[in-house]
């Protein structure tokens, strides 16, 4: 095995991550599924803020930031809104002026 100096920094650890959320979304539940795989999309955006680049690093900083907690807090925000009536309701009605 041949080492070519790269930083692998939290990569396997949100990988991981990743792989069970969507196994807990194929095998339990969607909403928990979702939510899980958010946070750990939101992890990765929190350490790629705090310096633990390693393969998390495809761009600058600041845009891996960005995207990465925004796209995190729309797979939450999606999961939540599964099954609550009320709070899809009350979303909808923000954008329905």
């Amino acid at each position: 095995m041949s080492r070519s100096g790269e930083s692998w920094g939290p990569y396997p650890l949100i990988l991981a991550g990743a792989v069970v959320a969507v196994a807990v979304t194929m095998l339990v539940n969607l909403r928990w599924g979702g939510f899980a795989l958010g946070g750990v999309v939101m992890v990765g955006a929190a350490l790629r803020f705090a310096g633990y680049g390693g393969q998390l690093a495809v761009r600058s900083k600041r845009t891996d930031v960005i995207t990465l907690a925004g796209f995190g807090f729309v797979l939450v925000l999606t999961s939540l809104l599964l099954g609550n009536n009320e709070l899809k309701a009350f979303i909808m009605s923000l954008f329905a002026r």
